[in-house]
């Protein structure tokens, strides 16, 4: 291994003027679309309307924050060539599995603000608040990760310390989102999303031939193991692919930052929309990851042992100045695309589903909407900033939120298909779900003999589930049985023995295996006869005398611009 790199650091003077150039320019698109009369549903959903452009680059850019860069390259160097793939390669394509189930949600709420809100007027109060709950806490540690991602950052290519750059990244983004809230998020989004492709289209290149070209993956063969040199690693499945598979289904039903992109756009759009950004992220996310994978090759050793700093690493060596500055823009536009994303889904989920649905009791007054939204933001923000200057380990946290979506994901599908699911079939299926996952993902007791035989003929039913759940959004709900059987029949042989090993995977599982079983169980005798009519009659806009929302799309960004200060 080669030893060390120290990191090539800009100075003090031009990371101000960049972090001013991206920041201000973020602002001022925020204030170019502002209104000085705001209007409650356009803070939250943009007025149900927001155009192709906007929508795919605002989804893509969502989904690929600074974390899920370094988790690829730490992938492409923990697992070799195949591990860029199974974290990008599923990662997209479970944004593309979202697309038939929202058509089927924005079906029955075509006016919704968030997923919890929809759940409040199917079921009550008990659902509303376990799924808008795990999306405060989710989207809080979410927050939290990008600001000591960005911090971290600064720290290793200029003179500021990491303190100084989570409060400049903060306040930043909380700048440009107070004011317009997610109106301001899917703007800037499109400005940042397109930043990040044109520096990856850039950067990957000239750092590939920086270190070599091909000759490096001849030359450095010898430093990768079996598997790492296997692009059917089946380590690199079992211990990545398979359990993002379960867990990013799971964050692509449960997240509100992508159902508020879902009540947002246009619903003719929302196919166009979702197949363009899973191709944007998938690129993106593979192509960075292959920093990893040259890492490996070339034998670099991780600065400070941390493979967080891989990415960094290698564009400190292998960059120039000015490249390394367009490298630090396209890192920071990642974590404040998402970060905003955050704040937009956090105000939305306490001005809808806390103030509107449980305090007002769905007669809200929209200046106070709008008052708790920013409050909302501001709050949100400074407890971030709070963990994060403390650097702390969220990793435990970020695998519970996961691990609640996934004990979601089944109850949620259902209740928008299926007219028997009651709301203590709901909450029931959920809780359990949750309290076997924490004892097996966190291994406070023993796996061996006839106990993992158990949980592993579990995971084999939550096999079937995921499979079954995929192919239910695009063929229906008899493929979804046939399928969903065939895959956990054939897999039953190959893991039952062994698969309680992996208790990252073996948890998630579980999750959806327990959460599917009861939910079914529970409702399936019910005499309840949902009408999905109610939905729509439950749930509407709260700025019903407000003016009417512009629709937003690259298009018609001056036509957007235009409406500021009426």
């Amino acid at each position: 291994m080669t030893p060390e790199a120290e990191f090539y650091q800009l100075s003090g003077w031009t990371v101000i003027l960049l972090l001013v150039l991206f920041y201000g320019g973020t602002l001022l698109m925020s204030t170019l679309i502002g209104k000085k009369k705001e209007n409650a549903d356009g803070y939250m959903t943009a007025g149900n309307k927001v155009g192709f452009g906007i929508s795919a680059a605002s989804m893509t850019a969502t989904w690929i924050w600074a974390s899920s860069m370094y988790a690829s390259a730490t992938s492409g160097y923990t697992y070799g060539i195949s591990g860029p793939i199974h974290y990008g390669l599923w990662g997209a394509l479970m944004i593309l599995f979202i697309y038939p189930f929202g058509k089927r949600i924005r079906k029955v709420a075509p006016k919704a603000h968030t997923l919890a809100e929809v759940m409040h007027a199917r079921h009550g109060r008990s659902s509303q608040l376990m799924l808008a709950g795990s999306n405060v806490v989710g989207s809080l540690i979410s927050l939290t990760s990008n600001f000591i991602a960005g911090g971290a950052l600064i720290a290793l290519l200029s003179p500021f310390s990491f303190s100084q750059g989570i409060i400049v990244i903060a306040a930043g983004v909380l700048l440009y989102t107070l004011w317009s809230g997610f109106r301001a998020s899917v703007m800037t989004d499109f400005a940042q999303v397109v930043a990040m492709l044109g520096a990856v289209v850039v950067i990957i290149p000239v750092v590939f031939f920086s270190a070599g070209g091909p000759d490096m993956f001849a030359q450095g063969a010898a430093n990768l193991t079996p598997q790492q040199s296997n692009f059917f690693s089946s380590d690199a499945f079992l211990n990545q692919g398979a359990p993002y598979i379960a867990a990013v289904l799971a964050y692509a039903i449960g997240n509100q930052t992508i159902a508020q992109r879902l009540f947002a756009v246009r619903e003719d759009l929302i196919k166009k929309t979702f197949v363009t950004a899973t191709i944007g992220y998938g690129a993106t996310i593979i192509g960075i990851g292959m920093l990893g994978v040259m890492a490996l090759y070339l034998g670099i050793s991780p600065s400070g042992g941390d493979t967080n700093n891989l990415i960094p690493q290698m564009a400190s060596t292998f960059l120039g100045p000015i490249l390394l500055g367009v490298f630090l823009i396209m890192i920071i536009g990642a974590l404040s695309s998402t970060a905003d994303s955050d704040l937009a889904a956090l105000s939305s989920i306490m001005m809808a589903d806390v103030y509107g649905q449980n305090i007002a009791k769905g007669k809200a007054n929209p200046k106070t909407m709008l008052m708790v939204g920013r409050i909302s933001m501001i709050v949100a923000t400074a407890a971030a900033l709070y963990f994060a200057s403390g650097q702390m380990n969220i990793l435990d946290l970020l695998v519970f939120v996961g691990a609640l979506w996934g004990a979601l994901v089944f109850p949620v599908i259902a209740s928008f298909y299926w007219n028997k699911v009651t709301n203590k079939a709901f909450t029931v299926s959920v809780l359990a779900a949750l309290a076997v996952f924490i004892p097996v993902r966190f291994e406070w007791f023993p796996m061996d003999g006839a106990t993992g035989i158990v949980f592993d003929v579990v995971s084999v039913v939550g096999i079937g589930v995921v499979l079954g759940l995929m192919s239910f959004g695009f063929f229906g709900l008899k493929a979804a049985r046939i399928i969903g059987a065939i895959g956990a029949l054939a897999a039953a042989p190959f893991v039952i023995g062994f698969l309680h090993d992996y208790t990252v995977l073996t948890g998630s599982l579980v999750a959806y295996a327990i959460s599917t079983v009861i939910c079914y169980a529970m409702s399936v005798r019910s005499k309840q006869d949902f009408d999905f009519a109610l939905i729509k009659q439950r749930i509407g806009d709260y700025d019903t005398d407000a003016e009417t929302e512009p629709q937003l799309d690259a298009t018609a960004t001056g036509a957007a611009a235009s409406g500021a200060g009426k």
